[in-house]
């Protein structure tokens, strides 16, 4: 009798929200090389725990769980069992970020981060940016295709 194999699990510290535009497809691809994604929203001064509860209609497979944590990113992969992060990059400035935040997360919990590309064509589009504009109460729905 062979050994059953682990489950791969990976997390996405996504939000969902109007601005983050192409997560859809990065859990999705994420799929491809995980068995399950957590993706988990982080709660903060813009995402208050009474909005914190969330799921996207669409992404309805079962092997895509929705959650919600406070504190860092890595920390929770670890306590969730997580085999590695999934992040979405749009430019290479996210890129370059993303790197800094890959090394932390290596060197403070031991997990790996996966970097994926979004969809060319929301390339142009900042979540950072458009978070924290939404954050000041702007409306953002005229940056979105």
């Amino acid at each position: 009798m062979t050994p059953k194999s682990k489950e791969r699990v990976a997390l996405f510290p996504g939000s969902f929200n109007p601005f983050t535009v192409g997560h859809e497809s990065i859990v999705r691809r994420a799929l491809q090389i995980a068995d399950r994604v957590v993706v988990a929203r982080g709660v903060n001064a813009c995402k208050q725990p009474e909005d914190a509860t969330f799921a996207v209609p669409h992404l309805d497979d079962p092997r895509v769980e929705f959650t919600t944590y406070n504190g860092l990113t890595g920390e929770f992969a670890r306590r969730i069992g997580a085999d590695f992060i999934i992040r979405g990059i749009r430019s290479v400035k996210d890129y370059e970020y993303e790197l800094q935040l890959a090394d932390a997360n290596r060197a403070l919990f031991g997990i790996e981060t996966v970097l994926l590309p979004a969809l060319p064509e929301l390339a142009w589009v900042s979540s950072s940016a458009l978070r924290d504009l939404q954050c000041h109460g702007m409306d953002i729905s005229r940056f979105l295709p």
